[in-house]
């Protein structure tokens, strides 16, 4: 039974503006201290009798638009079959053995983000009177008896310039909040879930609602989608790669902390410097390796330490021992790996590795799985153990890969 501070949280927001003309039913009550109005009732009954909890009949997954000539491989390497494709680059698909994890297959790397769908809504919200009261009702029915850690709603499409859909979302996870118990609204920030705890992500465009419950590790990242915003073209920023690292450490978090502030990293491959001047920003030293100079705005940077120097030649000191690496070298993937595995045994155990497998010259979806094979086992020579590896939104033809250091 819902308690009276709970009913008396539960107010739809009859004043709050929606998008597009979409209203909400007047019906809805607040401060009924439990009195028995209609709504609160039809809430307890929901949550007395709640829908029984079905496995998935299709799975939500997204494929970078930067593989979609491999799609139909994809498929097979997750041993799935397309259903249907729902805004620029996710699919509806069905697995052959759903008992079979996404993220084990081979295939996971081209899927950026995937979900089982628990609830879907076929329908085109915009010409759906009440679209966010019934959809939030039917959430509560389908999930509200074993409430997830949070909910989260984001649109199907997020780069596109209407922004329908992104406020629609914004707005179904308000209503949505507001019925299920008040721990569920606790997590305001993405980055605050449990990584390992099931959120109920939802997703919703012009084909309608796909909602699923799953840990924000599980499914690769931790909003709908797997994106988060980073902006690349702010006042001082020296290179997209600024952005692509902070995406990265973010990332990190669904699998472990990132380094603790004043961490030494080791960057190889730093010019023009936009990973280091993003690394600098969060209170970490860094010593910079590269042929190239670096950005002329980071020179006298306290706690940067600048290299002109090929990788293949740089030696550090005997004694010298690093935190963390990262390697943003361009070229061919066994080389710059080969450079890696040379200097890890001047990282701590436990130190973090971020590397960037290039494909330059790699052109099919074998190679591609054949060439990070061959690196992992570059990397385990050099006791650098693979924990994950994704393609991130600012990686264009590469992926990010994430080693630790063992003893």
């Amino acid at each position: 039974m819902a308690s009276a501070e709970w009913l008396r949280r539960n107010r739809s927001g009859a004043n709050r503006s929606e998008p597009d003309g979409i209203k909400k039913s007047g019906d809805e009550c607040r401060d009924c201290g439990g009195r028995g109005d209609a709504l609160c009732l039809a809430r307890q009954h929901i949550l007395e009798n709640p829908e029984t909890p079905t496995p998935p009949a299709s799975w939500l997954i997204r494929i970078p638009e930067v593989f979609a000539d491999w799609e139909s491989e994809i498929f097979d390497g997750l041993g799935a079959v397309s259903l249907r494709k729902l805004g620029k680059d996710y699919h509806l698909i069905r697995l052959e053995n759903p008992d079979l994890p996404i993220r084990q297959s081979e295939a996971a790397k081209f899927v950026s983000w995937n979900l089982p769908v628990h609830h879907s809504w076929p329908c085109d919200p915009s010409k759906n009177p009440g679209f966010i009261e019934k959809a939030a009702q039917a959430l509560l029915r389908k999930f509200g008896a074993n409430p997830p850690q949070t909910l989260i709603a984001g649109a199907l499409d997020p780069g596109a310039t209407n922004r329908y859909y992104r406020t629609l979302a914004s707005n179904l996870r308000g209503r949505a909040l507001q019925l299920f118990p008040p721990a569920v609204s606790a997590i305001r920030d993405a980055e605050a879930q449990d990584s390992r705890t099931p959120t109920l992500f939802c997703l919703v465009g012009q084909e309608g609602l796909f909602c699923g419950e799953q840990s924000p590790q599980a499914s690769n990242g931790f909003h709908p989608g797997g994106t988060k915003f980073i902006r690349q073209n702010t006042p001082g920023t020296i290179s997209r790669a600024g952005a692509k690292i902070a995406e990265a450490l973010h990332y990190l978090q669904l699998h472990r902390p990132p380094p603790t502030a004043g961490c030494h990293w080791l960057e190889l491959g730093a010019s023009p410097g936009g990973m280091t001047a993003e690394l600098l920003t969060r209170g970490y030293q860094v010593t910079a390796v590269d042929r190239a100079p670096l950005d002329p705005r980071l020179q006298k940077s306290p706690g940067l330490k600048t290299v002109l120097s090929d990788a293949a030649d740089f030696q550090p000191a005997p004694n010298a021992r690093y935190g963390a690496l990262l390697s943003d070298m361009n070229g061919d993937a066994l080389d710059s790996i080969r450079h890696v595995a040379r200097l890890a045994k001047h990282l701590m155990p436990g130190s973090l590795v971020m590397f960037t497998m290039k494909l330059p010259g790699v052109a099919t979806y074998s190679a591609v799985n054949e060439l990070q094979t061959r690196v992992t086992a570059a990397a385990e020579e050099a006791r650098l153990r693979l924990f994950s590896l994704t393609h991130l939104t600012y990686n264009r033809q590469e992926f990010t890969l994430f080693f630790e250091r063992e003893p």
